[in-house]
């Protein structure tokens, strides 16, 4: 529960805030299905290629985006590069998240 509410609450860094990630918005659920791809398991990503997942969004969006994920722990910056990785915590989140909704949720709501 704790890291949910991590992933859900508000995060103020450096006087200002970064909002939360909010699974039942489909942006938000669509950024991170992008970010939680098994393709980038070994490499990581970048913007280019998160930009190339998700063409609605411009590079300074898609920089906010990683920044705000940053900030909630769900993703890593590899030193001295441009790419990113998904942290312990953030394969946990998310996939917590989206078994939840999916799997519970959804079939729940249809009856």
């Amino acid at each position: 529960m704790k890291k949910l509410d991590k992933l859900s609450g508000d995060v103020k860094k450096n006087e200002r805030t970064y909002k939360g990630c909010n699974v039942f918005n489909k942006d938000d659920e669509k950024i991170l299905l992008a970010v939680a791809d098994g393709k980038f398991n070994l490499k990581g990503w970048s913007n280019r290629e998160l930009r190339k997942i998700l063409p609605e969004k411009t590079s300074g969006q898609l920089s906010r985006i990683l920044k705000r994920l940053r900030t909630h722990g769900l993703i890593k910056k590899i030193g001295k590069t441009y790419l990113y990785y998904l942290t312990a915590m953030g394969k946990q989140v998310i996939a917590a998240c989206l078994k939840l909704k999916n799997m519970f949720l959804v079939p729940q709501l249809a009856h």
